[in-house]
């Protein structure tokens, strides 16, 4: 199995730490970008339930389209 974890910054090193000390559990750390990628996905997702919600305001695809 493979899970998703997201930690506070400072805890980190700990919860690394805790895990390699167990005989089975393989960590592997994420590479920057795909943690960069995973984050954007996220916040994207997120939005997109607030927009829903009517928490947000969503804007017309043509005036995101006018901006490129």
């Amino acid at each position: 199995m493979k899970l998703v974890i997201d930690v506070k910054d400072n805890k980190v090193e700990f919860l690394l730490e805790l895990l390699r000390s167990l005989p089975f559990v393989k960590s592997t750390a994420i590479r920057n970008e795909k943690d960069e990628l995973l984050e954007s996905v996220r916040t994207a997702v997120e939005e997109m339930k607030q927009v829903k919600a009517g928490k947000l305001k969503g804007r017309p695809v043509q005036d995101l389209l006018n901006e490129l």
